[in-house]
C-alpha cells in the first residue's frame, strides 16, 4: 500500500484537473466534515470534563470525603472518635458538624435552608468555605453570640446584608401556654460566603455548633464528623477500612454515596454525547466513500492502463487506500488542532460571546455552574483522533476493492 509509485499516484489524484473541480470540491468537503466532526467531539468532551471536575471540586469543597456519625445518627462524645482518627492513615483532617433544616425569616422574605453548626477553627481542615468568603470571616462565628454566615444567593433573596437581623425558625417544638409554637431565634449576619455554585451558595447557612446544639437540642452530642482523606478517589477503599477498624461502633460513608447516582448521571451523559458526536464524525468520513466512487469512475482509464502496464489489482487497491488516507489524515489533523485550541480557550471564547450578543448561557438559577469550564484531557484527544482516522480507513476500503476489479479489457475497448 505504502510503495513510493502507490503513494505518488494516489498523492496525484488529489489535485484537480480542470474537468474534475467538483471531484475536488467534495473531496474538500469531507476533509472539512471530518475536521468540524472531530473539533466538536474533542471541544464537548472537554466541557464535560471541565464540569465534572468543576462539580466535583465544589461539591466536595463544601461537603466532605468521608462522614462518620453514630448508629442513631448523632455522636455523644465526638472527641473520642476524632482522637482516634487522628492518627488513622489517610485522613487528612476531622470537623465535627450539627446539620438541620430550618426556615429563615427576613422582613417578609421567607426561605427553607439547610443551616450548619460548624467549629470555625476545625472547618477549613475539611472545606474551602473560609477561602470563599465574600464578606465576613468564620472565625466571626463565636458562641453564645447569634451569628450566621450566609449563602451569597440567600442572602440576596432574603434581602440582607452584614449587621442585620433574620429569624432562624426550627422543626423543634416549645411547649407553652400558648399552646405548641415552634423554636425561634434571632441571630445577626456576620458573613456571607460564594462557592459559585447555586445549589449551596442559595441553600446554605452556617452558625456556630455552641449554638446549633441549643436550637437543635443536641446538649453535648453532634450530628457526626466530617472527614477529609488523601485521595478522594479512593475513598470507598478507605473508609470500608475504616468502619472495619472502628469495631462498627460508627457508621461511615464516603462521598461517592452521597452523590453516586449525581456523578454517574455524568458519566452516562458523556459516553452517549460521545457516541452521538462520533456519528457526525463518521458521516463525514463516509462521504469519503462517494469522493472515491467518482474518482474511481473519472480514472477507469488510468485504472486500466496502469493494469496493462502490469500493477496489480493489490497495487490499485493501494492506490485509492492512500488518496482516502490522506483525506482522512487532513481532516483528522485539522480538527484535532482546531479542537485542541478552542477547548484551551473555550472559557476566554464564551465569556466574549456573551458580552457581544449580551446573552448568557449558564444562568446561575437554572445550571450548577454559572461558567463554562474546560478541562483537556490527551487520552480523549488521542482516542478520538485514533477513531477518525480508523472510520476515514474503513470508508476507503469499498471504493478501493471496486476499482481493483476493473477489468482493462472492457475499459478500453471504448476508449
Amino acid at each position: 500500500m505504502f510503495k513510493p509509485l502507490i503513494f505518488y499516484i494516489g498523492l496525484r489524484y488529489t489535485r484537480a484537473k480542470r474537468r474534475t473541480q467538483f471531484i475536488s470540491f467534495i473531496t474538500l468537503t469531507s476533509v472539512l466534515g471530518i475536521a468540524l466532526g472531530v473539533t466538536a467531539l474533542i471541544t464537548v468532551l472537554s466541557v464535560m470534563n471541565g464540569f465534572e471536575a468543576e462539580l466535583r471540586e465544589r461539591i466536595l469543597g463544601m461537603t466532605s470525603h468521608a462522614t462518620a456519625t453514630g448508629k442513631f445518627g448523632q455522636l455523644d462524645n465526638w472527641q473520642t472518635l476524632d482522637t482516634q482518627l487522628a492518627g488513622y492513615p489517610h485522613v487528612q483532617g476531622t470537623a465535627p458538624f450539627i446539620t438541620g433544616q430550618v426556615m429563615i425569616n427576613a422582613d417578609r422574605r421567607v426561605s427553607g435552608t439547610m443551616l450548619n453548626g460548624i467549629i470555625p477553627a476545625y472547618e477549613p481542615k475539611v472545606s474551602e468555605v473560609a477561602n470563599k468568603m465574600q464578606a465576613g470571616k468564620l472565625s466571626d462565628l463565636l458562641p453564645g453570640q447569634y451569628g450566621i454566615v450566609l449563602g451569597a444567593e440567600l442572602a440576596k433573596y432574603l434581602g440582607v446584608l452584614m449587621g442585620d437581623k433574620i429569624t432562624v425558625i426550627s422543626p423543634q417544638i416549645n411547649s407553652t401556654p400558648a399552646g405548641i409554637v415552634p423554636r425561634m431565634r434571632r441571630f445577626t449576619v456576620v458573613g456571607i460566603f460564594e462557592v459559585g455554585m447555586f445549589e449551596y451558595d442559595r441553600n446554605m447557612a452556617l452558625i456556630h455548633i455552641d449554638d446549633a446544639a441549643k436550637l437543635f437540642r443536641m446538649d453535648a452530642a453532634v450530628s457526626g464528623l466530617r472527614i477529609k482523606l488523601d485521595d478522594l478517589f479512593n475513598a470507598p477503599k478507605i473508609t470500608h477500612e475504616m468502619a472495619a477498624a472502628l469495631a462498627g461502633d460508627y457508621v461511615v460513608s464516603d462521598w461517592t454515596l452521597a452523590h453516586e447516582n449525581f456523578f454517574r448521571a455524568i458519566q452516562t451523559e458523556k459516553r452517549v454525547m460521545f457516541i452521538i458526536l462520533l456519528l457526525i464524525v463518521a458521516v463525514a468520513a463516509f462521504n469519503i466513500v462517494s469522493t472515491l466512487v467518482m474518482v474511481v469512475t473519472d480514472k477507469r482509464g488510468d485504472i486500466a492502463i496502469l493494469k496493462t502496464q502490469g500493477l496489480t489489482s493489490a497495487s490499485v487497491m493501494g492506490i485509492f487506500m492512500v488518496l482516502g488516507s490522506i483525506i482522512g489524515v487532513v481532516g483528522t489533523l485539522l480538527g484535532t488542532l482546531g479542537g485542541v485550541l478552542l477547548a484551551l480557550n473555550v472559557e476566554t471564547i464564551v465569556p466574549a460571546i456573551e458580552s457581544l450578543f449580551q446573552v448568557q448561557f449558564m444562568a446561575a438559577d437554572v445550571y450548577y455552574i454559572s461558567e463554562l469550564p474546560s478541562k483537556l484531557v490527551w487520552s480523549d484527544v488521542y482516542a478520538i483522533a485514533g477513531m477518525a482516522f480508523f472510520l476515514s480507513l474503513l470508508a476507503t476500503i469499498y471504493p478501493a476493492w471496486q476499482a481493483s476489479r476493473i477489468n482493462p479489457a472492457e475499459v478500453l475497448r471504448y476508449e
